[in-house]
């Protein structure tokens, strides 16, 4: 029996490395707010997910005003983030049944294909863990900081074709996330692979998409634009 699809968009933070007045995920692309692009991208691939959207607590009435304001009447249930990414998953996995597939996305990535979500959705249905990288291409180095505030390189070598980034969605069975999400939190928490991995869920992995940007600076944001300009390359 195939499982419900749940979406946890996460947009709980300030976007203070964007600059500016308004959170990251408010500033308008293509007309729109990035959290809205994000949220129909999923909704034209997979039309039956319930969507939990996690907001900063003073914008909540922000962004529900929006929505109505702007005829988005795309079913949602809005959650309170809290002090840290994890605490805000945390937060939004109360309103997610056992049984279920949860995936995970940052609200600030709206240039996922909708073939690779249904793609990511139809594998999640057989594995307890499925997690979106992508090889990384730089040249590698690690390095020290002297007290001087200088950069010194340390000679570890790196095998760069071991090394990948990791994306979101993230889409697990949402007993196995919730579980894991009763550990502590650790500051080596920096997504929802690394909770699981902690808690002993086995990860599958899938190659992502280069174009899954998330926009964090103003750089990216340019990045978006064009690329959002570009002929359609399978992202609508």
């Amino acid at each position: 029996m195939e499982r419900k699809k749940f979406l946890i968009v996460t947009a709980g933070g300030m976007g203070t490395r964007m600059g500016g007045s308004v959170p990251k995920q408010f500033i308008e692309l293509e007309g729109k707010p990035i959290l809205r692009l994000t949220i129909e991208r999923f909704l034209q691939a997979e039309p039956d997910l319930q969507i939990i959207t996690v907001l900063p607590e003073a914008h909540v009435a922000t962004w529900r005003q929006y929505c109505i304001k702007a005829d988005f009447t795309c079913p949602q249930r809005l959650v309170k983030g809290g002090f840290t990414r994890f605490h805000s998953v945390q937060n939004a996995l109360a309103y997610v049944p056992d049984g279920a597939l949860v995936a995970v996305h940052d609200g600030v990535r709206p240039l996922l294909s909708i073939d690779k979500i249904r793609e990511m959705f139809a594998k999640a249905q057989s594995v307890p863990a499925l997690i979106p990288v992508m090889p990384v291409t730089d040249t590698l180095k690690v390095l020290e900081k002297r007290a001087d505030g200088t950069l010194a390189a340390t000679g570890e070598p790196i095998d760069r074709s071991r090394i990948f980034g990791a994306q979101t969605p993230q889409i697990f069975y949402s007993e196995a996330l919730k579980e894991a999400y009763t550990q502590g939190f650790d500051t080596l928490f920096t997504d929802d692979a690394s909770v699981a991995e902690r808690y002993k869920i086995p990860l599958t992995f899938i190659l992502g998409e280069r174009y899954n940007l998330k926009i964090t600076t103003p750089e990216d944001l340019v990045l978006a634009k064009a690329i959002l300009q570009m002929p359609d390359q399978g992202r609508a």
